[in-house]
This record gives C-alpha cells, sequence and structure tokens, in this order.
C-alpha cells in the first residue's frame, strides 16, 4: 500500500506541475484545491499532515487550503461516523473493548450493548458449554433478581430517608446539567445477552453443566460424567463445580475447559432416564448408561460400549446378538473379572436395575456422534481397575 501512494503521489505531482505555474487560471486554481482535498484525506492524521506536504512548489495559497481540510477533519468525532461504519468498528471490538465504549455517553452505550455484537461473543466463547437446561436457569436467575430489586425499591419508598435523599439527588444532578443517573443504572436497559455473558465471566451466575472425571479425577469417577452447577474463575480461566449429593454438599475448584459439557439430556440428575435406543443396541456400539451407588444418590453417567454374549463366538458374520433380549455391556477401565467390569439389561423391559453393594443401573443414551465418542476414548485411563 505505501509504494503504491508513493507511486500515485509521484505522478500526480509530475502531471500537475503545470496547474501549478503563475500562469495558471480558474481551472488551475480548482484543481490544486480538489488535489489539496485528496491528499488530506490520504494523509490527514493531525497536523502531520501538513509538514509532510511542505514541498517548495507548495504556495502559500495551497496551504492555506490544507490547514482548512486539516482542521475540519480534526472536528470530526466519532458520532458523526455513518452507522454502517460504526457498526463495523464494533463488531471488531472485543468484549471488554465494547464494555469501555459504552461507558462513554449514552448513545454510544444503546449502540455497544445490542443484543447482536454480544451474540457472536457468546457463541464463540460460551456456546459449547451453554444448553438449553442453562437457558432456563438464567431465566429463573433474572426473575429472582428482578423481584428482589422491586423489594429493594419497595422498602426504599418507605423510608422517609431515602426518598428525601432521591430528591436531592436529583436536584443535584439537574443543577450540573448531567443525565439522571437511575437510567445509567436500570438493568432494564441493558442488553439481555450483554448481562448473561457478564454474569459468566464474572461468576456471578452458576449454570447447570456436567463434569467428566469428578472430584479432580478421583479412581471412583473414571470415565464418567456428573451434573453440577458451575461458575467461572475468568482470573485462572478455569471453574467451580458444585455436585448435587446426599447428606453433605461437594465442591471442586479448579476444573479446566476439556472437563466440562453442557448436559446432553434434560432428565434431571435424580431422575431416571427414559432410554430410547435400546431396540438399536448392538455390539461395538458406543453408550452412556445411568448408575448410583444407592437410591438417595444422583445418577452419574458411565461411558461402555456394547459387548457380545457368552453364547456368541464374537464373529460379525454369525453375530445375533442384536437379536437377543439380552444386551451386554463392558466398561473397559476395570480388568476382566472385575465385578464392575460387565453387566446386563433387558431391551424390552428395561428399568433400573442393581443392588446396594453394587449400585443401580438407570437409563441408556447411545452415543451416535464422532466428537463425543472421542472425547470418551482420550479420557480413557492407562491402566485398568478391579
Amino acid at each position: 500500500m505505501l509504494v503504491f501512494l508513493i507511486s500515485c503521489f509521484s505522478f500526480i505531482l509530475l502531471v500537475s506541475k503545470s496547474f501549478f505555474k503563475p500562469m495558471g487560471g480558474f481551472s488551475n486554481v480548482w484543481f490544486s484545491e480538489e488535489l489539496v482535498k485528496f491528499l488530506a484525506l490520504w494523509f490527514s492524521k493531525g497536523r502531520n499532515a501538513i509538514s509532510f506536504l511542505n514541498l517548495p512548489l507548495m504556495t502559500d495559497h495551497v496551504k492555506s487550503k490544507l490547514e482548512n481540510v486539516v482542521e475540519k477533519e480534526e472536528g470530526v468525532s466519532l458520532l458523526d461516523l455513518p452507522d454502517l461504519t460504526l457498526e463495523c468498528i464494533f463488531e471488531r471490538l472485543p468484549p471488554n473493548g465494547l464494555c469501555n465504549m459504552a461507558a462513554v455517553c449514552s448513545s454510544l452505550r444503546e449502540k455497544c450493548t445490542s443484543d447482536h455484537l454480544w451474540e457472536k461473543h457468546m457463541k464463540e466463547k460460551w456456546g459449547e458449554l451453554i444448553g438449553s437446561a442453562a437457558y432456563k436457569e438464567w431465566q429463573c436467575y433474572i426473575v429472582s433478581r428482578n423481584k428482589a430489586s422491586i423489594l429493594e425499591k419497595s422498602r426504599k419508598k418507605r423510608d422517609l430517608y431515602g426518598k428525601f435523599s432521591k430528591i436531592r439527588k436529583l436536584l443535584c444532578n439537574r443543577s450540573k446539567g448531567n443525565e439522571d443517573d437511575s437510567k445509567v443504572g436500570n438493568s432494564s436497559e441493558i442488553s439481555s445477552i450483554m448481562d448473561w455473558y457478564l454474569s459468566l465471566e464474572t461468576g456471578k451466575f452458576w449454570f447447570p453443566a456436567q463434569v467428566f472425571n469428578r472430584e479432580n479425577g478421583h479412581v471412583g469417577f473414571m470415565l464418567s460424567c456428573y451434573d453440577a452447577e458451575v461458575s467461572y474463575d475468568s482470573r485462572t480461566n478455569t471453574f467451580s463445580a458444585r455436585y448435587p449429593s446426599y447428606g453433605r454438599r461437594i465442591i471442586e475448584d479448579d476444573i479446566e475447559w476439556n472437563r466440562l459439557r453442557a448436559p446432553t439430556v434434560d432428565t434431571l440428575p435424580y431422575v431416571l432416564h427414559v432410554s430410547d435406543c435400546l431396540d438399536d443396541l448392538k455390539p461395538d456400539d458406543h453408550i452412556e448408561i445411568q448408575w448410583r451407588k444407592s437410591k438417595e444418590f444422583a445418577y452419574g453417567w458411565w461411558y461402555g460400549v456394547v459387548g457380545h454374549l457368552e453364547s456368541c463366538s464374537g464373529s460379525k458374520l454369525n453375530c445375533h446378538c442384536h437379536a437377543s433380549e439380552i444386551v451386554l455391556l463392558e466398561f473397559k477401565q476395570y480388568t476382566p473379572g472385575s465385578r464392575w467390569r460387565q453387566t446386563v439389561i433387558n431391551r424390552k423391559d428395561h428399568r433400573e436395575v442393581g443392588n446396594e453393594e453394587d449400585g443401580f443401573y438407570g437409563g441408556i443414551r447411545k452415543l451416535y456422534s464422532d466428537k463425543e465418542i472421542s472425547l470418551w476414548n482420550s479420557l480413557l485411563p492407562n491402566n485398568t481397575w478391579e
């Protein structure tokens, strides 16, 4: 671009020499003015444009024209730009840039808090982790927060001192010619998406998600995924999780992004999932199954594969396991012979099965996504357990 400008500038100077001669008439003056405007638009970033263009052939008349153009350019503010130009600028700003711009004035605040600007940032950072359950929880959070705000305002209205302080503040603002601060602080005017994004970033909003290998990869939870409420810590770029647990609350900190996912089904942690894939299960299919230690605990989702029945040779050509009512499930993180290695279910009449010693197996979901299967395989331990 610099080479192009230098070449164009040299060409313009050569062509325009005759127009700068004293014999020039009206057309010469017109060309000089237009040339100055053209150059000023390219190079004017302040007074440096004059020093850059201070060539021997420039007359006092041309210099004065250039100064006028530069002064006009220096008087242009950001709000004088066309709306389309402003939108292009705002679309390239990061979230903290939009927040800084929104704090400049009410006009920029209205533009920088619009939903369409924040949808992109929301999708880029939180799209894979925020599911329908988190959205429903956010709606409840907003309602609860608004109710608390209404109750607080109602209490203040009954407070005589609060009334007088509000009047005094309003009079003070009017005397200074300021905007009413109550408008700036009104949460209803803030973009809902911006509000949601900032609530996630600051960790104020705890939302439902699922955590792989809970409690820092405890051996009793390897290749499992448990429901939790999580909160983000922007300082460490990690999460804290609160697990639903019988009798006590379990909190885990410093959870990395790769150990989290959005809930894959709408089934609550204590509710048996309705299995809709039992008739399709066949050997080598990848599945997740609900399991809990006892009926007082919440379910977790455990990864496994469909195996061949003992009566089957294991050959794909002669396998009839898919026609049997019995389905064998294998959990390969445990050694062969371990009581946790295998379990069987009835595909025609499946319900929660198990006992207090081995735990209870619940609903099943079949994995169709290569991405999900690959994620589970990346969590496979190097060694198996008893």
